[in-house]
């Protein structure tokens, strides 16, 4: 397993960093507030055709991989892009590998015109309820009771109150199509869904990188009695260990990715505790969340905190990457039942094992 880049994942690094450079950045997730959505943005990333770049090549995508899916998401995280691209890969992804999507709804997903977004919890009531960026998707893939569907629609445009100013939403599932029932439609939302995690743990490194960027920077500009703040201890201190807390939530997020892309079936991977052999791919993409979601409200926070006063003030970048690690992570569900969910998924294996 080597989990470093390839020579066209560095090319790719960098062109989508210089994409979320001139589409993304703090101005310009500022400006989409409250709404987090900037259409002129998202139209020109169609251009680079990253909204179905995921999509297999004999449905009319690009044939990325996974591995390839987290490179980007990392460079969209870093630049805290007011775009839905990790629910829109995830979703394109997701109906790409169902006969049942009808061709014409699934051209215009991959082609990035109709966005389209996936509810990550079931519905409640023929509700997708509090489904990420279903304020501003088209298409909304849902699990409905034993059935997956695709609620079509115009978007609201308009979100609910949130604290990372994110386009969340309610969405009725009323006239939607069944694209796949019973067994099957819960193990291809399963699957998407640590698609899901694993994209977003990869956006939570980005945006814990540029949190520590920012502080780094901040500290060395900042003076006070005659020398830069970062020559202080307590402020080393506080920024010294955050290398390492990203490298590692780094390397799981990509250790996800890469199992995600060795296992597309869902047949399972390994799960050896005594050995800490882990190959599993729920169980990795429940890992990274949980430890890339850790790592970026640690770096947020403490950047936040060298900042000082400045740190909550709207008008400083920080606040930004500071609201929207916390929103990322908690959007699915308390970070608390994630972890018990993924003690679950290690314990009845090593159950299983001595059984």
């Amino acid at each position: 397993m080597d989990l470093a880049l390839t020579n066209d994942q560095e090319t790719l690094r960098e062109v989508f960093t210089d994409v979320f450079a001139g589409q993304g950045g703090p101005e310009r997730a500022r400006a989409a507030e409250p709404l987090g959505f900037d259409p002129d943005a998202w139209g020109r990333l169609l251009e680079t055709g990253a909204p179905g770049m995921g999509v297999a090549e004999s449905r009319g995508g690009g044939g990325a991989t996974l591995a390839d899916l987290a490179v980007v998401a990392e460079e969209y995280g870093a630049a805290i892009a007011p775009l839905p691209l990790v629910e829109h890969a995830v979703a394109a992804r997701l109906l790409a590998g169902l006969d049942a999507c009808p061709d014409g709804l699934l051209a215009g997903v991959v082609e990035g015109t109709e966005a389209a977004t996936l509810a990550l919890r079931p519905a409640v009531d023929g509700v997708a309820e509090a489904c990420p960026a279903a304020a501003v998707a088209t298409h909304v893939v849902a699990l409905d009771d034993d059935r997956l569907v695709v609620a079509s629609g115009e978007a609201s445009m308009t979100a609910l109150a949130n604290h990372g100013c994110l386009p969340l939403a309610h969405r009725p599932l009323d006239g939607a199509i069944v694209v796949a029932e019973g067994n099957a439609a819960h193990a291809a939302h399963g699957r998407a869904l640590d698609e899901w995690r694993t994209l977003t743990a990869a956006a939570l490194v980005g945006n814990a990188r540029t949190a520590l960027d920012l502080a780094v920077e901040y500290v060395k500009e900042r003076h006070q009695f005659g020398r830069p703040i970062g020559a202080f201890q307590a402020v080393q201190q506080l920024l010294a260990d955050l290398p390492g807390l990203l490298d590692g939530a780094r390397l799981l997020a990509a250790k996800a990715a890469w199992s995600g892309d060795l296992d597309p079936d869902g047949n399972g991977g390994t799960i050896d505790l005594g050995t800490n052999d882990v190959t599993d791919f729920p169980a990795l993409a429940s890992m990274a969340l949980v430890a890339a979601g850790e790592a970026a409200a640690t770096a947020t926070d403490r950047s936040l905190h060298v900042h000082g006063g400045y740190g909550f003030s709207e008008e400083y970048d920080i606040q930004l990457f500071y609201r929207r690690a916390r929103a990322w992570a908690l959007v699915l569900d308390d970070p608390a039942r994630e972890c018990r969910r993924l003690a679950d998924l290690l314990l009845e294996s090593a159950v299983g094992d001595a059984a």
